[in-house]
C-alpha cells in the first residue's frame, strides 16, 4: 500500500536526518548529499519507466539497439547502469558505496553535460556505508509510479527542513511557499520570460511553472526561465530543484548588485525575487553609471532600493514584478522616499500587501510583498495603488510558524483580481470569504483589509507605501 504523501515525506527526512546524527556533516553540509540522493531516485524513476516504454514500442526481437538519443528524445536524462539506483542498491555488502554513489553522480553529469555539468554532488565518500545504504534503501520505497511533482513536493519539503536546522542561513536559499504562491498568484505568469536575480534554490521558478500547469498550458513551452545567484552551492541547488521538477532554465552565478548576467534591462515579463534585506556595504560608487538604476544611488548605506531597482528595470513595457521586501522600505525617508516617489509617479506600483510576522524560517520580522506592472500605465490603474493588509490572515503551521491555506492565497489573489476588474478564481475554496467581503463580487474598499489609494492620496502620506496607513488600523502594528 503506498503511504500518503505527508507520511512519506516525514519517514523519508527521518531517514536522511541520521546523517546529522551520525556524521561529521554539519546541516549545510549534508544538504546538498541529501538532495542529490532525492534528485538520482527521481531521475531513475523517470529513466525506468521511458526504458520500458522504449523496450515495449521496439520489441524483443527487434535488432536496432536502445540507446541514449532514444531517452533524450523523450526528455528524460540517459542513466548509464553504473548510475542506476537498482544497481546502487544490489552492490556488494562490503562495496564501497560512497564512491558508488560518487561515481555515479559523475557519470550522470558526464552523459547529460548540457543540463548538468558541475552541478551534482559528489562528496559521498563523507558518508559512512551503513547510513548510505539506509538512505537509499528507504528513498527506494518512493512508489516508482508516482508522478514528478510527488518528487517536486519531497524535494521542497527537505529544502524547508534544511532552512530550518540552519537557521539564519537557511533564509539564503529558501522562501516560504505560501509566500511564493501567493506572489506567482497576483503576477499570474501564463507565459513569458520569468527573471529571478536572488533566486536561491529556484522556489519561484517551481511554484510559476505549478501555475502554469493548473491552468492547462505547458511550462515546458509556455515560460523561459531565468536566474542569478551569488552563491555557487545555491546555484546548483536551484538548478538540480529545475531538473527534480522536469523544468529547464539558465540560472548563472554572479553577485546581482555588480554584475548582470542575463543583460536584464527591459528584457523580461515577470519578475519575482526574494533579495536579502537591509544590506549594507554595496559599493555604490561601482554601479553608478549602470543602467539598471535610473532613479539614482539611495544615499543609506542599505540595500533595499538598490535591489529594488533592479527589479523595475528588468521589466519590458508590460512586465510585471513581485518580491518581498522588509517593512521600513515601505516609509524609508531622504533619498529612498525620492526613488519611492518617481516609481508611484511613474504609475508602475501596483499592489502592496502587508504580511504578518512568522512566515520565515529563520526570522519572525513581518514583511511586504511589492508588485510592479508597467503595464498598468496605460490603463486606468495608472494613479492607483491596491493595498491590502493580510497580517491577520495566515493559518499556525506550527508552535512558531504561520503559512496561508489554498482558499487565503486565492482570496488574497481574488482581491487584486477584482481590483483589475478580471474574473476571480474558485478552485480552492474562497467562497466563503470573498462573499463575506466582497458580496456583490465586485471591487469595494474594506476597512482594515484594503484600499485604492490614488497618487494624491499616496502623495499627501509623504510618498509612503505602508498599507497600514490606508486601509486601516490592524489588530496591531507590527514594525521592523
Amino acid at each position: 500500500m503506498t503511504l500518503p504523501i505527508q507520511d512519506l515525506e516525514n519517514r523519508l527526512w527521518a531517514t536522511a536526518d541520521q546523517l546529522r546524527a551520525n556524521s561529521e556533516l554539519t546541516s549545510a553540509e549534508y544538504k546538498s548529499p541529501v538532495l542529490g540522493l532525492v534528485f538520482l531516485r527521481f531521475a531513475d524513476q523517470k529513466f525506468s519507466a521511458a526504458k520500458q516504454q522504449l523496450e515495449a514500442q521496439h520489441g524483443g526481437s527487434s535488432r536496432r539497439t536502445i540507446g541514449k538519443a532514444d531517452y533524450q528524445a523523450q526528455n528524460v536524462l540517459y542513466l548509464p547502469e553504473e548510475a542506476q539506483y537498482s544497481h546502487l542498491l544490489q552492490l556488494p555488502e562490503g562495496a564501497d558505496l560512497g564512491r558508488a554513489v560518487s561515481d555515479a553522480m559523475e557519470a550522470i553529469e558526464n552523459e547529460n553535460p548540457n543540463e548538468l555539468r558541475g552541478i551534482l554532488p559528489k562528496d559521498y565518500s563523507r558518508v559512512t556505508n551503513p547510513i548510505l545504504a539506509t538512505i537509499l534503501r528507504t528513498f527506494s520505497d518512493i512508489p516508482m509510479d508516482v508522478e514528478g511533482d510527488v518528487f517536486g513536493r519531497i524535494y521542497e519539503y527537505f529544502l524547508g527542513k534544511f532552512a530550518m536546522a540552519e537557521g539564519q542561513r537557511g533564509g539564503e536559499f529558501y522562501t516560504p511557499t505560501a509566500l511564493v504562491k501567493l506572489i506567482v498568484e497576483i503576477i499570474e505568469p501564463y507565459s513569458g520570460r520569468i527573471f529571478d536575480p536572488a533566486s536561491g534554490s529556484a522556489g519561484m521558478f517551481v511554484q510559476s511553472a505549478e501555475f502554469v500547469r493548473r491552468h492547462q498550458r505547458n511550462p515546458s513551452t509556455d515560460i523561459s526561465i531565468y536566474g542569478q545567484e551569488n552563491v555557487a552551492e545555491t546555484v546548483r541547488l536551484g538548478r538540480m530543484s529545475l531538473a527534480v521538477h522536469g523544468l529547464s532554465g539558465d540560472i548563472r552565478q554572479g553577485n546581482s548588485y555588480y554584475e548582470d548576467a542575463h543583460d536584464s534591462v527591459g528584457k523580461f515579463d515577470f519578475l519575482m525575487a526574494n533579495p536579502p534585506f537591509n544590506v549594507n556595504g554595496v559599493d555604490k560608487d561601482r554601479i553608478s553609471d549602470d543602467p539598471r538604476f535610473p532613479f539614482g544611488m539611495p544615499r543609506p548605506d542599505n540595500g533595499n532600493y538598490v535591489w529594488m531597482q533592479i527589479f523595475w528595470s528588468a521589466l519590458n513595457d508590460t512586465g510585471r514584478a513581485g518580491f518581498v521586501m522588509a517593512n521600513s522600505a515601505s516609509d524609508a525617508r531622504q533619498s529612498e522616499q525620492e526613488i519611492r516617489k518617481q516609481m508611484v509617479d511613474d504609475g508602475s506600483v501596483d499592489v502592496m500587501v502587508a504580511i504578518g510576522s512568522n512566515f520565515f524560517v529563520n526570522v519572525t520580522l513581518p514583511c511586504t510583498l511589492w508588485f510592479f506592472d508597467k503595464g498598468k500605465r496605460e490603463t486606468d490603474r495608472k494613479d492607483k495603488v491596491l493595498f491590502i493588509d493580510a497580517r491577520n490572515i495566515f493559518e499556525q503551521v506550527d508552535r512558531a510558524h504561520r503559512g496561508f491555506r489554498p482558499d487565503q492565497i486565492e482570496f488574497i489573489a481574488n482581491i487584486v483580481r477584482l481590483y483589475r476588474g478580471q474574473e476571480i478564481e474558485d478552485t480552492m475554496g474562497s467562497d466563503d470569504l470573498m462573499i463575506e467581503n466582497f458580496p456583490e463580487l465586485s471591487y469595494q474598499d474594506v476597512s482594515g483589509l484594503c484600499k485604492v489609494a490614488t497618487t494624491d492620496e499616496i502623495m499627501a502620506q509623504g510618498y509612503s507605501l505602508n498599507p497600514g496607513r490606508y486601509v486601516g488600523l490592524a489588530a496591531r502594528d507590527e514594525d521592523d
